[in-house]
């Protein structure tokens, strides 16, 4: 199997020394996390809650959006999973969290032509196994991908194997069931809980109303529903994210995604990096009302020592994976006895059943 496995040390064959210290002295152990610190008590309840309900396999993705390699697992060079934006870097709403520039990384095509050729040069010169479809959204945050369709439904055709992720923004049940038969396995849209973040960070006028009607239209679908929520979305607070975890477990959703908002995307000044322990209280919310669905931490979140907390944030408080895991992160699951995996996918893509056709750089 070409899937990257790696088994962790489980709590059973710890050393009898080692398993009568907390998580927090496990974790406060481990070099690249020595000068983090840590909320002593929010630790202490994920580890109770761990004695409670146990702990899952966790999976560390590594999708080919860019390149990636820590101190304790790597990337993958070739283009397996890559992204496609339908409207290259452009964008009408210009959010203050993004300025389009998240829109940068993707690989444009901004025409079915394009797109077709492109996802055809990949399967064909670096076995590409899937991509994401995204761009820009319009003023009423939609993005028009119905001239794409015929293209989904012929590479679908003609590779049954590949995986197919689509950002849908806002839509309504015609267009989820439009995309459901062009062929679409994964559909991801972000939930915002709070009417004044979609006014004045997404320059919307459309009540939050809309997102989860958006949400109801997908999941009647049979595509693979993956939400996500930005955590800070509104300048760095929390507001909202409460509400839009509501949201999601009202609905039959495949998985959640939260990510963290990052500041260095927009104007200086505008917005704060929120307290890690903040997110990490988020984690572990999320986790208690969404307890049978699985939670990833997604791509975007600060870097530096705000990532690390974070990423061991995410492995005590048990969600089930994280996008590019920082340096300690690995480390954390096997300290706390967590097994791993590793994927080069998108981690909104399942691989159940599926493993080779995410690990082309796997031994």
């Amino acid at each position: 199997m070409d899937q990257i496995v790696r088994t962790s040390r489980v709590a059973g064959a710890a050393s009898p020394s080692l398993a009568a210290r907390t998580w927090l002295e496990r974790v406060q152990a481990i070099e690249p996390l020595e000068d983090a610190n840590f909320d002593a008590g929010l630790v202490a309840a994920m580890q109770a809650r761990a004695r409670e309900n146990g702990l899952k396999p966790i999976r560390f993705s590594t999708p080919t959006f860019k390149d990636y390699a820590s101190s304790e697992i790597k990337g993958c060079s070739k283009n397996a999973f890559p992204a496609f934006s339908v409207t290259g870097g452009a964008c009408a709403l210009d959010c203050d969290h993004c300025q389009s520039r998240i829109l940068e990384p993707m690989i444009p095509a901004t025409s079915p032509e394009m797109l077709d050729a492109r996802v055809r040069d990949l399967i064909l010169l670096q076995n590409l196994q899937g991509f994401l479809l995204s761009g820009g959204s319009n003023r009423r945050n939609e993005i028009k991908y119905e001239k794409y369709y015929p293209v989904i439904e012929r590479l679908k055709r003609d590779f049954p194997y590949l995986k197919i992720a689509i950002h849908s923004a806002l839509l309504d049940e015609p267009r989820a069931r439009a995309m459901e038969s062009a062929g679409v396995d994964t559909a991801m849209m972000d939930v915002i809980g709070a009417a004044e973040t979609i006014r004045d960070v997404y320059h919307l006028d459309r009540p939050v109303e809309d997102f989860e009607a958006t949400l109801a239209a997908l999941c009647a679908t049979r595509m693979e529903v993956v939400p996500h929520i930005v955590v800070g979305l509104h300048y760095g607070r929390i507001l909202g994210e409460a509400n839009a975890l509501d949201i999601c477990a009202r609905h039959a959703i495949h998985a959640l995604v939260l990510v963290v908002i990052m500041p260095f995307y927009a104007k200086p000044g505008t917005f704060a990096t929120p307290e890690a322990d903040d997110v990490g209280r988020i984690f572990l919310e999320a986790r208690s009302r969404l307890p049978d669905r699985p939670i990833n931490l997604g791509c975007a979140r600060p870097a530096g020592m705000h990532k690390r907390i974070v990423d061991a944030y995410a492995v005590m408080a048990g969600l089930d994976g994280i996008a590019f895991p920082a340096d300690g992160a690995v480390a954390v699951a096997e300290t706390i006895g967590r097994r791993f995996e590793q994927a080069h996918a998108c981690c909104s893509i399942r691989t159940e059943g599926g493993e080779r056709a995410f690990s082309p750089c796997a031994t």
